[in-house]
């Protein structure tokens, strides 16, 4: 289970000695709390890794914009430390999908559901997202499904 393995990482981290690492393991473990936190309101329980994922995936969106704006700004040694932060979260994401990959399953996903138009592209999205969602940058993808139904 994903949460176990950051468990574990963190305490290797802590033994280490290494406090970058630690911090941002603790960081991740936070967020994960958070997010346990939220959910005890739904009825529906998700599935454990699927919402550490989720976490994960916001976690390394908000990272990849504060560096682009720290570094438009000049803030070169903060946006090092989001870099540094971005890769120990990034170990524990699956493998993202390629570009090809991405577009071979939205062709396959247009195919089954019969979409033409833009007016299928919330169809296409949802089905994108519960087949593939942990392994996609849905941001990307949207802009990919967009240019196949145009």
């Amino acid at each position: 289970m994903l949460r176990d393995r950051i468990k574990t990482e963190t305490v290797t981290a802590m033994k280490a000695g290494d406090k970058p690492r630690t911090a941002t393991l603790r960081l991740i473990a936070a967020k994960v709390k958070d997010r346990d936190i939220e959910l005890r309101t739904k009825d529906v329980p998700e599935d454990d890794d699927a919402m550490v994922i989720d976490v994960l995936q916001k976690m390394a969106k908000q990272r990849r914009e504060s560096i682009t704006m720290y570094e438009d700004g000049g803030r070169t040694e903060l946006a090092e430390q989001e870099k540094s932060e971005l890769v120990v979260i990034e170990e524990f994401l699956p493998q993202q999908m390629g570009e090809a990959e991405t577009k071979a399953a939205i062709e396959a996903i247009k195919a089954e559901t019969g979409a033409d138009g833009m007016k299928d592209m919330g169809r296409v999205m949802g089905e994108l997202k519960k087949r593939h969602g942990t392994q996609l940058d849905m941001g990307r993808a949207s802009g990919w499904v967009k240019e196949s139904l145009s």
